[in-house]
């Protein structure tokens, strides 16, 4: 991945390669890319019953789990009501 320093103390999308969603604030990274995250919440999306949230607090996620990254735009992601939305969850990426 190239450098996440632009990312430190943003809140960021986390895609990771087993089709979760995770938001949080970036706290650090390393060379192999893990990062830790705080404030941290998986977001668990359904075809049926919208957007749930499970509170993950302080989080680590391994670099070669993560699939896309970026930074999250807080006013725009408030401003969608995640009751609303109805998704099938991400399915799993396979190498």
């Amino acid at each position: 991945m190239s450098s996440l320093q632009g990312y430190v103390d943003h809140r960021v999308y986390l895609v990771l390669t087993d089709g979760r969603s995770i938001i949080g604030t970036l706290r650090g990274y390393d060379q192999k890319s893990n990062i830790v995250l705080s404030e941290s919440v998986e977001r668990i999306y359904s075809a049926d019953s919208g957007v749930d949230e499970a509170q993950l607090g302080l989080y680590l996620v391994k670099g070669d789990t993560i699939a896309l990254i970026g930074e999250l735009d807080e006013a725009m992601d408030k401003a969608v009501p995640l009751d609303s939305i109805r998704a099938d969850p991400i399915q799993p990426v396979h190498w």
